[in-house]
């Protein structure tokens, strides 16, 4: 048996090393053709099936009674009768192969089926972890000397800078190409040259010299601009600078005059711009070497433009005063000699735009002073005139007056008439009022009857100290803390100025009653014009006298001597003074038709404790004032 089966086992070995030299043979020949190729493939399958069932273990046959058969008994042929799964041959899984006792149908045998499943599995790609050779001997590479190859972004800019180039390029070709044609076209046509008659008209043309006046005023204005300095060294010692310049000091920084319009006229008002800071208008008379220019003139100023006015406009009579509507930013007003309200508009031309008629229904005597009161919505110009009528007008028609009021009074020397030079209002106040007058008195006047009084002067109260007509008067501003509203300062020809506290008008007097000012300033020795209280620091006042004196007074400080005193100009006699709006600078007019602007310095900051000071100094001046009473009447 032993024989036999190394017999069998030879066999197959050489079968199998035949069917490797096949395969062999069949790999290194080219193919052949489809059909050949697919009928030799079954052959090989075929014989391969067979071959694998011979090498299956050979299985002993199960019978109804088994009997344990020895192992050298067991066929080695196999039976033609049992069934063979070439499947799980070729997939070498062992079969129970059971054969019947006789040639009947044989039967399979039980055998262990496995249960499959199936899942979804996961795979991940785990990269190995990479492992790093050190080497001592070489630390650099060969190429770690030579030069990064060039980024992305260094690539990017590159291009780009290559795509500009290649543009400026394009640009500057087109460029020359260009200047090369419109040469060409200039070539071609001829220049066209005006005669003299045209450059005549053209020059002689009123929207050329429009042109040119308005072009040449913007240039002057950068090139006068005094309230920046160009040149400035920041190196220059600042604390010496400030020394010089910090106290109290008034100083000088130009003046207004034009040949033209100024010459021979005396500047008779100044004021200033409410909406405009830096614009300031003034008024003159006459000019009596020039009969062909208009009788008045009134001239805006622009601090950003000394050498010549921004407007002129004309007037057929002298203007006293004049100031720019509150309510208004284009609108001038101007009171006359002749009696008429004047209003020009700086959009418009020269002449106004409106004026009032000469007639009784107006004023037909000099006016001296006017004023605005009100609100916004709701406000009226005050005018009064030396025969002592007061009139109120609305700014959209100067046709007739709202208003007229006839000043008179009974005591008055010669006549009832007050002849008003300078009238005022207290700050928030639209009714009552104070009158200046010629022969030196101050009244308190209503233009409305209330409170059990009638319209008119208050025929009570008299405000007597000066000696001589009334040159100026004005109410302190209402600002600060306190309320110094009920003070008024007046000026006069009699070298003082005089500081009084206004009755209260829900008091009337039921008895004739005359009232002494508070204080008497005696600082000048010629007619002092006019006086102003500071629009920011309660204790300082400005007056301006015949000598050309600029006097600033200190309350909380002296009152006695002025804090300073200047001499303006050449000496002639000052007219008019007017505080800008943020009480720094002082506009002054003068009677050689000049208007000198002065900056004040630091006198205009009041000091926190400045009102309380004031009310001190106020107390004080009762208190001598009362002393002085009882000695006169002693």
């Amino acid at each position: 048996m032993a024989e036999r089966r190394k017999e069998e086992l030879k066999k197959k070995k050489e079968k199998l090393a035949e069917l490797k030299r096949a395969r062999e043979e069949r790999k290194s020949t080219p193919p052949a053709p489809a059909p050949a190729e697919s009928q030799k493939e079954k052959t090989k399958k075929d014989e391969l099936d067979a071959l694998l069932l011979e090498l299956l273990p050979k299985q002993e046959p199960k019978v109804e009674a088994p009997e344990k058969v020895p192992e050298n008994e067991i066929p080695t042929t196999p039976d033609p009768t049992c069934i063979i799964d070439t499947k799980a041959a070729s997939n070498i899984i062992p079969q129970n192969i059971i054969t019947s006792s006789g040639p009947a149908t044989p039967t399979l045998s039980s055998r262990f089926i496995p249960d499959f499943t199936t899942f979804e599995a996961v795979i991940l790609d785990v990269p190995p972890k990479e492992i790093v050779h050190y080497n001592k001997e070489v630390q650099t590479a060969a190429t770690s000397f030579e030069a990064p190859p060039p980024s992305e972004d260094e690539i990017r800019e590159k291009v780009r800078m290559e795509f500009e180039e290649q543009q400026k390029a394009k640009e500057a070709a087109a460029a020359e190409q260009r200047a090369r044609q419109e040469a060409e076209k200039k070539k071609e046509l001829k220049l066209l040259e005006l005669s003299d008659e045209e450059m005549k008209n053209i020059l002689n043309s009123s929207e050329f010299h429009e042109f040119v006046t308005h072009s040449t005023k913007m240039v002057e204005r950068m090139l006068t601009d005094n309230f920046y300095d160009h040149m400035k060294d920041y190196t220059f010692n600042a604390a010496a600078e400030r020394d010089e310049n910090e106290g109290a000091r008034v100083r000088y920084l130009f003046s207004f005059f034009d040949d033209r319009w100024s010459k021979n006229r005396f500047v008779t008002d100044v004021n200033w711009s409410h909406k405009n800071p830096e614009l300031c208008v003034a008024s003159y008379n006459k000019n009596p070497y020039n009969m062909n220019d208009p009788d008045g003139v009134v001239l805006i100023w622009n601090l950003r433009l000394i050498g010549r006015p921004e407007f002129v406009f004309h007037s057929q009579s002298d203007v006293l005063t004049t100031m720019f509507s509150e309510f208004h930013p284009s609108a001038v007003l101007g009171g006359t000699y002749s009696g008429q309200i004047l209003l020009w508009d700086m959009r418009a031309k020269s002449l106004p735009v409106l004026k009032t008629p000469l007639s009784t229904a107006g004023h037909t005597h000099p006016v001296y002073s006017m004023q605005m009161v009100g609100t916004q919505n709701a406000h009226n110009l005050i005018t009064a005139s030396t025969d002592g009528t007061v009139c109120s007008w609305q700014l959209e028609t100067l046709l007739q007056p709202t208003e007229t009021l006839e000043l008179v009074h009974s005591g008055h020397n010669k006549t009832d008439e007050v002849s008003v030079t300078s009238f005022g209002f207290p700050e928030n106040e639209t009714s009552t009022f104070w009158v200046g007058t010629e022969e030196g008195n101050v009244y308190q006047a209503n233009r409305f009857g209330h409170a059990g009084g009638k319209a008119g002067i208050n025929q009570y109260d008299s405000y007597k100290g000066h000696w001589g007509p009334v040159t100026g008067l004005h109410f302190h501003p209402l600002v600060g803390p306190v309320d110094f509203s009920d003070l008024f300062l007046t000026s006069s020809v009699d070298w003082t100025v005089k500081l009084w506290k206004a009755k209260s008008v829900s008091k009337p007097s039921a008895s004739a009653q005359t009232i002494s000012p508070l204080y008497s300033f005696e600082g000048s020795d010629d007619y002092i014009y006019d006086v102003k209280w500071s629009p920011t620091n309660p204790a300082l006042f400005g007056s301006v006298d015949g000598k050309g004196n600029f006097a600033v007074w200190n309350l909380n400080e002296d009152t006695e001597i002025p804090a300073v005193n200047t001499q303006v100009g050449n000496g002639r006699a000052l007219n008019k003074l007017q505080w800008d709006k943020e009480g720094r600078r002082v506009a002054i007019g003068s009677s050689d038709g000049r208007v000198h602007v002065y900056d004040v310095g630091e006198l205009c900051n009041p000091r926190e404790d400045e009102w309380i000071k004031m009310q001190k100094t106020l107390s004080e001046m009762n208190e001598s004032g009362e002393m002085i009473g009882k000695m006169n009447t002693k």
